[in-house]
C-alpha cells in the first residue's frame, strides 16, 4: 500500500492541547459539574480528585482546546528535497483551526491527499473536526468522513500502520523513533508537560518547537516504514 503512496501527496501534522482553564478553580458550576461527572471514570488512585486530574482534561475535546497545529510536507526543487514546516498557533483557538482549513482547502483537498499523525485516527483528526464545529467552522472535506468507506477517508496513522492488525498494541512515538533510530522528539518536554508549559509558564513558542519536533518524527517513522532515506537537519524549513 505505502508503495503506491507518493510523499508529495502527504500532509504530516501534529496538535498540542491543552485544558480550556488553566486551573479546576476557573470552571463555572455547570463545567465542573460536568469535569467531576468525568473524573470519576479516570480515578486509578485514591488521592485523585476532579481537580488533580483537571490536567487530563486537554485530551478530551469537550474540555480542551487546541493551541499549536504544526504541518509538514516533502517538496522538490532543482535544490532537491525539502520538508516544509508550518505551524499554526496561538491563544485564539478559533483562529488556529480556521488558518489550518484554509490551509487544507487551498492545498490539499484533492482526491489523492492523504493526512498522516501518529495516533492521528483517534485523536488529532477527530479532535480538530470536534473543536473545529464547536466554533461553528465548516469541515474541510479531509476532516469530513460521516458516511465514508475506511477506503474512502484520506487518513494515514503511523501507529495503526505499526500495529499490522494487532488491535491491543499501542506504540507511542518516541518508542518507534528509538527502534528506528530517529532522534527523540521528546528532548525538551513531552504530551503530559503542555498544559504546564501553556498555562503557568506561558511559554507558547517552547510548545509549538514539541510539536515541530514530533511532526519531523511522524515524517521521519513513515520514510522508514517505505524504506526511503531519512529527511536530514539541513532539508528542514520552517516557514
Amino acid at each position: 500500500m505505502l508503495d503506491n503512496i507518493r510523499l508529495e501527496n502527504i500532509l504530516f501534522l501534529d496538535i498540542e492541547t491543552v485544558p480550556q482553564h488553566s486551573s479546576y478553580d476557573e470552571l463555572s458550576e455547570a463545567e465542573r459539574e460536568l469535569w467531576d461527572k468525568k473524573a470519576v471514570f479516570l480515578k486509578k488512585e485514591e488521592p485523585d480528585t476532579a481537580a488533580s486530574l483537571y490536567p487530563r482534561s486537554a485530551i478530551y475535546a469537550e474540555f480542551g482546546k487546541v493551541v499549536c497545529i504544526t504541518t509538514g510536507f516533502v517538496s522538490h526543487s532543482p535544490e532537491g528535497r525539502q520538508f516544509r514546516v508550518k505551524s499554526f498557533y496561538g491563544d485564539d483557538e478559533k483562529t488556529v483551526l480556521t488558518e489550518f482549513r484554509e490551509l487544507l482547502e487551498r492545498h490539499f483537498s484533492g482526491p489523492r491527499h492523504l493526512l498522516c499523525a501518529h495516533n492521528g485516527k483517534e485523536f488529532d483528526f477527530p479532535y480538530m473536526a470536534r473543536r473545529m464545529l464547536v466554533h461553528g467552522i465548516p469541515l474541510p472535506r479531509a476532516l469530513d468522513i460521516a458516511g465514508k468507506k475506511p477506503w474512502e477517508v484520506p487518513h494515514l496513522d503511523t501507529m495503526e500502520l505499526w500495529k499490522f492488525g494487532d488491535y491491543k498494541n499501542f506504540t507511542p512515538l518516541n518508542l518507534l523513533a528509538a527502534i528506528f533510530g530517529i532522534r527523540s522528539p521528546k528532548d525538551d518536554i513531552d504530551g503530559s508537560m503542555v498544559w504546564f508549559v501553556y498555562w503557568k509558564e506561558k511559554n507558547l513558542e517552547r510548545i509549538v518547537n514539541y510539536c515541530q519536533k514530533d511532526v519531523v518524527t511522524v515524517a521521519q517513522v513513515l520514510l522508514k516504514m517505505k524504506g526511503e532515506s531519512l529527511i536530514g537537519d539541513e532539508e528542514v524549513v520552517v516557514v
